[in-house]
């Protein structure tokens, strides 16, 4: 997986693992297709066990490595849970790695994603498709 698309996965991973039900979470609900800013990935996100699941479902062209395509429309979370009015936080074991993450609801068609690992953190931005 390419270093960019695998930080977006793992903050999209990261940020839904860990989302009780969405009646909890007030606000606009992420249940939809999503693809990020920069256009390489869209995601399904759906309701699923009491949280949301995640599905990876369409890559960019650019972004189609064997190693990309094999997580492609497979789930990469399942049963995301919420942490107040917008906003989702947890971890994910992904690669072999922990990350923790954070993803808020910034309008209904607009969210961001935050990963850390350590001290490295980094931001995505998502818009509903």
């Amino acid at each position: 997986m390419t270093r960019t698309l695998k930080w977006m996965a793992a903050a999209a991973f990261t940020a839904l693992s860990t989302i009780p039900s969405l009646a909890i979470a007030a606000g606009p609900s992420p249940v939809g297709q999503w693809q990020v800013t920069t256009g390489e990935a869209r995601y399904a996100i759906s309701s699923c066990g009491g949280g949301l699941c995640a599905k990876l479902i369409w890559l960019r062209s650019d972004a189609r490595t064997h190693e990309n395509l094999a997580y492609l429309n497979h789930y990469v979370v399942q049963g995301a849970q919420p942490q107040g009015t917008g906003q989702w936080a947890g971890n994910v074991v992904f690669n072999g790695n922990t990350y923790d993450g954070t993803m808020k609801m910034v309008s209904k068609n607009f969210m961001t994603l935050k990963g850390c690992s350590g001290i490295l953190c980094q931001t995505y931005e998502f818009t509903r498709i």
